[in-house]
């Protein structure tokens, strides 16, 4: 017998050295909408693009990359 489970989406956004897991602050959001929703806390991430999604972990994964800092 085959049973379907909803996995839980999780976003991942690196400050410095450190991966900080975000929660989903809201399923029906689209990831656009949650890098809004989080660019209020986290400046970075209004030049960040998103990556994903990839499943890990028993979750359904999105990468917050901000290009800020970087050079080339």
């Amino acid at each position: 017998m085959l049973s379907t489970t909803i996995l839980k989406r999780v976003f991942l956004h690196k400050v410095r050295e450190n991966e900080m897991t975000l929660a989903d602050p809201n399923p029906s959001l689209s990831p656009q909408e949650v890098l809004s929703f989080y660019s209020g806390t986290y400046p970075a991430l209004t030049t960040a693009k998103i990556e994903g999604p990839e499943i890990a972990d028993d979750a359904v994964q999105y990468r917050f990359q901000t290009t800020l800092g970087t050079k080339g």
